[in-house]
């Protein structure tokens, strides 16, 4: 009925003692064990956690550097180009900045280079925009760390550069005025895990609270909250802090073109969630580069105008609904291939690509092929010679480490564990495979390749009361690092259906000492002809709370079902 392989890890002792002390159900605390939180005071941040809990900015060894550098900038009337990245972590990364350096005084500007025509990150050749625009301070967001050669160019042209990112580094570090990233060697912050958005948030937080300022930094947060999720950041630790308080200042927008944007999301008003702004807000910011105009992303929270952010907002939706459209083509097209040619029997790592795909979306596509697949996907876009590539990974591997090991067949790379861009010459292509299958070979059994249904506690039907999913509630926002909870109850009996949906979800109703809920499988309707009204069967399941004509449902979501 289900392949994936069951892993239920064992009650442990940390979790009845947080149980105990925190006066919370055993399967929660489990959850939070789960999580790696251990001890009490760990755990009570994490379900109550405030801004209050977060770190000094000035933990940043680099921090001071950077703002005294800024602080001179402003004094001095000096141009300050700030230097983006086109997805929404960049983009907000570069509002952000922009505003606060602007309301502090500062001559700003800023620059963002285009997806498909300059591709990612700080070039040689962007110096001359430097120059041009009659900068003398860049401040780089969400890339930089690997712009060595830029920084040194820049230096010798008379030009500063504070660089702030959250990317893994080369083999060289930058020889700024200052460089804000947590992931380096030395960089004396705490958290490693920030997205781009929270380096520019503490840096901000650094400005501000020498300026007396402190109190303003709550307009930022909801910024911060889109780009974190929408960069698929680790939700714990200040992450999940930044994201749980975002989303509340959410449900109170003053900005008119987030505004205009939730409303096209049909939030305008409402209670935002992390699956809202995971699935229909930062995608849509995110389409605006995917689609080659990222100046509409920008100009959506700068302009003033009532009818012009309205109209981007509405564009913003069309470049979404065009881009879900493309992708859905190449999926379409990857999967045939991989079928056709049986790759996924043949290979441990999936490569491949066509000229007729937009490079702007291979990365969607790669995730997509990731999951149907369970195993490290690269799609490649091949133009003028060249292949732009997009990969993403399963948990047992690293994918940036697969590509350092290959450089030598890439024209230029970076990105994260489990995200990474690339480009090469066509010709290396090739070469590139077989490169990337021996590293992965090393790496990944057979085991790996099979996927997994991680449970996280068992729970009895008659556990699940208001007071359960009140504490339940308070795990959240969930995402990477903080998946929502699985929890699995054997022996349910199949009270009524199945009922298939759409030809392809799967409803039915389970019934267990005394309690019956309505649960739903999504995409599962083939689980139908082995489900039989009256069975015994073991489910693993999450909550799915919703609102139906004004009354609040609880539906279990199954992700796991056996005999």
């Amino acid at each position: 009925m289900d392949d994936a392989i069951w892993s239920l890890p064992p009650v442990r002792e940390e979790a009845r003692t947080i149980a105990a002390d925190l006066g919370i159900p055993l399967p929660i605390a489990q959850v939070l064990v789960n999580r790696r939180i251990l001890d009490s005071p760990s755990a009570r941040r994490f379900l109550h956690g405030t801004m209050d809990d977060t770190h000094d900015p000035f933990l940043f060894t680099a921090m001071r550097a950077a703002v005294e550098r800024i602080e001179a900038a402003i004094v001095r009337r000096e141009k300050i180009l700030i230097f983006g990245d086109y997805d929404a972590d960049g983009v907000l990364s570069t509002v952000m900045l922009h505003k606060a350096l602007t309301t502090l005084g500062g001559d700003v500007d800023y620059f963002i280079p285009e997806r498909l025509t300059e591709g990612y990150g700080i070039k040689d050749e962007h110096l001359a925009v430097v120059l041009a625009r009659g900068a003398k301070l860049v401040v780089s967001v969400d890339c930089g760390v690997r712009a060595v050669d830029f920084v040194e160019a820049a230096r010798a042209a008379g030009v500063d550069v504070v660089v702030t990112d959250h990317h893994l580094p080369g083999d060289v570090i930058p020889a700024a005025a200052a460089v804000l990233d947590p992931v380096l060697d030395g960089a004396g912050y705490p958290e490693r895990t920030l997205a781009g958005v929270g380096v520019v948030f503490k840096l901000i937080q650094a400005l501000y609270e020498k300026q007396g300022r402190k109190s303003a930094l709550r307009h930022f947060l909801k910024l911060v909250a889109i780009g974190t999720i929408s960069d698929i950041a680790d939700l714990r630790g200040e992450n999940r802090i930044f994201v749980k308080q975002g989303l509340l200042e959410l449900e109170n927008v003053s900005n008119i073109g987030l505004r205009h944007l939730l409303d096209v999301c049909g939030r305008a008003g409402k209670k935002v969630s992390e699956g809202d702004v995971g699935f229909r807000i930062g995608p849509r910011i995110n389409a605006a580069g995917r689609m080659g105009r990222t100046d509409l992303a920008v100009r959506l929270f700068f302009s003033d105008s009532d009818a012009e952010t309205r109209e981007i907002a509405r564009r913003l939706d069309e470049l979404n609904s065009e881009r879900q459209r493309i992708e859905e083509r190449i999926f379409k097209q990857a999967c045939e291939k991989i079928r056709a040619k049986g790759l996924d029997s043949r290979y441990r790592i999936l490569i491949l690509g066509s000229e007729d795909w937009h490079r702007g979306v291979v990365g969607i596509v790669a995730s997509k092929i990731k999951d149907a697949f369970n195993r490290p996907a690269i799609l490649f876009a091949y133009e003028d010679g060249k292949a732009f590539g997009s990969g993403r990974s399963i948990g047992e591997f690293s994918l940036i480490a697969c590509l350092d090991e290959c450089r030598d067949h890439l024209l230029a790379y970076g990105g994260h564990t489990y995200a990474v861009g690339c480009t090469l010459a066509r010709e290396s292509l090739s070469a590139f495979k077989q490169a990337a299958n021996a590293a992965a070979k090393v790496r990944l059994t057979d085991d790996h390749l099979r996927r997994k249904l991680r449970l996280d506690a068992v729970l009895g039907f008659e556990e699940i009361d208001r007071d359960f999913l009140g504490v339940l509630g308070n795990l959240g926002p969930f995402g990477v690092g903080n998946p929502k909870p699985v929890f699995m109850t054997e022996k349910v009996e199949v009270a009524a259906g199945p009922q298939i949906l759409k030809r392809k979800h799967l409803k039915l109703w389970l019934r267990r000492d005394g309690r019956t809920f309505e649960a739903v499988a999504w995409d599962r309707a083939d689980w139908a002809e082995r489900i039989s009204k009256g069975g015994l069967i073991d489910v693993a399941y999450s909550f799915l709370f919703s609102n139906y004509q004004g009354e609040d449902r609880l539906q279990l979501s199954l992700e796991g079902v056996r005999p």
